[in-house]
């Protein structure tokens, strides 16, 4: 069982001094949404008309679901490889004031050698660090949050979301375990809430790389997107994600 330490003596992150942020999901346990949130916060950039580089660090997921898959613009990187990690590093040195990067699943390790070798000097440029964690019912994504957590400590501000992966979705293991109750009270994360999406909207979306924004705004011609009932419940969708977002902006931005 994962323990969240208390007693790391790292710098805490000075969010409050930063001229620029890298905004990463933990990896680790797959199948829980992390690529959906990471299009909506994109989306969301967007809107707002904020500047952000989009890494796409999941390289087992070579075509549908990955972040490349939606936007083409997003740099495909192997998280696997020093060179690959060092992107981080070359986005932040190009001027780039946000990079938004989606890990994959299982890509704690590597990540965490890195984030250890490069943290301090990297924040001492002006960078502030956001780790998304994605918890749904199933306990073992709140084992991963906390491991990951437990190696990040308080080097990262960190946004936790509830994922409603099923209708009446309950979250008795994020809320009433001792592990997750010491990291709310030690870390104090953002947390926000994502709802359940019909699978009518969310398959058609990942079969064909269509983002919610692009479907509220009734920017694809694809069939199933131009019903009216698509049309209004991705745009509720979008909208309360956007609302959470807009909630918790501070650790999205420098």
């Amino acid at each position: 069982m994962s323990k969240t330490k208390t007693d790391h003596t790292e710098p805490e992150n000075c969010a409050s001094q930063a001229t620029r942020r890298v905004i990463f999901t933990m990896g680790g346990k797959g199948g829980v949404g992390k690529t959906g949130i990471v299009l909506a916060l994109a989306e969301w950039f967007g809107a707002n008309q904020i500047p952000v580089t989009l890494l796409d660090l999941d390289t087992e997921n070579k075509v549908r679901g990955s972040l490349k898959h939606y936007f083409g613009e997003a740099e495909k990187v192997d998280i696997h490889t020093p060179e690959g990690l060092d992107t981080f590093i070359d986005c932040i040195d190009e001027g780039a004031e946000i990079v938004l990067a989606d890990m994959g699943a299982g890509s704690g390790q590597v990540t965490h050698d890195w984030f250890e070798a490069m943290y301090e000097d990297i924040a001492a440029t002006g960078v502030a660090f956001t780790a998304i964690g994605v918890v749904t019912p199933d306990p073992a994504s709140v084992e991963s949050v906390l491991s990951w957590a437990n190696r990040l400590q308080r080097r990262v501000q960190y946004v936790i979301v509830e994922n409603s992966i099923s209708e009446g979705a309950q979250f008795h293991y994020w809320n009433d375990s001792e592990q997750a109750q010491r990291f709310r009270d030690v870390f104090h994360p953002a947390i926000i809430r994502a709802e359940h999406r019909l699978p009518k909207i969310e398959n058609p979306a990942r079969q064909y790389g269509v983002t919610l924004g692009k479907i509220a705004g009734k920017k694809t011609e694809i069939p199933e997107f131009r019903k009216t009932m698509a049309f209004a419940r991705a745009q509720g969708y979008f909208r309360r994600l956007s609302e959470s977002f807009e909630t918790v902006k501070e650790v999205f931005l420098p």
